[in-house]
Parts: C-alpha cells; structure tokens; sequence
C-alpha cells in the first residue's frame, strides 16, 4: 500500500530545518497488497544475467511496519544476477530513502540493497548490505556494470531486521546503517532524477519492509 506522509512522519529518516516544511514524502508498508501477489505500483527487473527474480507479499510478524513485507524468493544462485524492484513514483534527484530490511537466507549472497536515481535495471546508484561478508557497500550500476565507489566493514545479522538508508545531495552520496553515517562519497554517474527501490544478489533471500523516501530542496 502506497501513503502519502508529512515530514512530521518522516522525522526520524529526514534532515530538521525549515527549508522541508514543503517537502512531501511516501512510503510503502505494503499492509494493503495481497499475499502471495508482486507488489502494486513497482516494476520488476534484473540487471546481469539469471532468472527474473520472484517478488511476492509475504506474512511476517516480526516485520516493522505490519504483518505485510516485500520478498524476493527465488533461490537462483547465479552470482551475476540481481533482481531489481522499482516503485513507479515518484522521481526524485536529491532525496533520502529508507528501508528496513532482513537478510533471511543464501549460500552465495544474503544480500540487502536500496537503489536510487534508477533509470532503469542498468543503470542506478545502489547501497548494498551482505550478511556472509559483513560489510556495506557503495555502487554505481552503469550498462549493467557494477563498480563499487565506497565501502564500509561492520556487523550485518541474517535473519534480523536491519535499517539502510541513502542520502543523496548533488554528487554527494552518504549511506547510514541502523540510523549511524557509515559512507560519505562523490560520484557523477548519475545527476539526473530517477525512481527508488530494493534489490538482491544471487540466491539471497529477503525481505523488506518501510521503503520511504522524501524529497530534498
């Protein structure tokens, strides 16, 4: 389920000042989507090589924002694929998106990504957390391309819920992990506007939960 929220809900994602007072955000729960079903309002894709990807709305009592999470559940553990699911709107360049995520299973990945500024499955800006290596990652997706711009090393559980977020101002890209500022970098791949979604690696298992995002000035 899409909703429109105020800054006052997103306070704890958004930076204070009175220059948000006009700045609208959203955010999916996907509380009103049916089990079983892909999620209303996003485009399913996969960048490299592989099966799709199956995203489907799962029971979860232990999500975050209700019983409803995004999942992606197909075990294809080819290391060059990376299922992609972009919401629709809206289309953002500057902007901070947020996502609770649980790594929930993998032998070769247990991967947990939030893109940004995505054009389409080639192309996109990508923060990327992997609980079998235990660190979070930077990238630009470029022609299909991955390349990592920045990294950082810490603790990633499977089969907890963790929070990502990514901040981007310009060519300033900044990554937090459970609310702390871990990566701060510049890149000018992508400056034009692009859509926000969540993306896995390989066999990875995972759910998401309280995808948002809000407009920066």
């Amino acid at each position: 389920m899409l909703r429109t929220i105020g800054v006052v809900a997103l306070a704890s994602v958004a930076l204070a000042g009175p220059a948000l007072a006009q700045a609208a955000g959203k955010t999916w729960d996907f509380q009103g989507d049916a089990v079983g079903s892909p999620p209303a309002g996003f485009s399913l894709g996969r960048t490299g090589e592989g099966r799709p990807g199956e995203w489907v709305i799962q029971l979860d009592a232990s999500a975050p924002a209700g019983d409803h999470v995004l999942a992606q559940v197909d075990e294809d553990g080819t290391d060059s694929r990376f299922p992609v699911a972009a919401a629709d709107a809206p289309v953002l360049r500057d902007l901070r998106a947020e996502v609770r995520c649980k790594p929930v299973a993998g032998k070769v990945d247990q991967a947990c990504g939030l893109v940004i500024r995505y054009r389409d499955a080639d192309n996109y800006y990508l923060a990327r957390a992997n609980a079998l290596e235990d660190n979070v990652n930077l990238y630009r997706v470029v022609d299909g391309r991955r390349r990592q711009i920045k990294g950082w090393s810490g603790r990633v559980v499977s089969g907890a819920w963790h929070t990502l977020a990514v901040e981007a101002r310009g060519n300033r890209l900044q990554v937090s992990w459970e609310g702390k500022p871990i990566i701060d970098a510049t890149d000018d791949t992508f400056k034009d506007a692009g859509k926000v979604g969540v993306w896995t690696k390989a066999d990875s298992v995972t759910s998401f939960d309280a995808l948002s995002v809000i407009g920066l000035p």
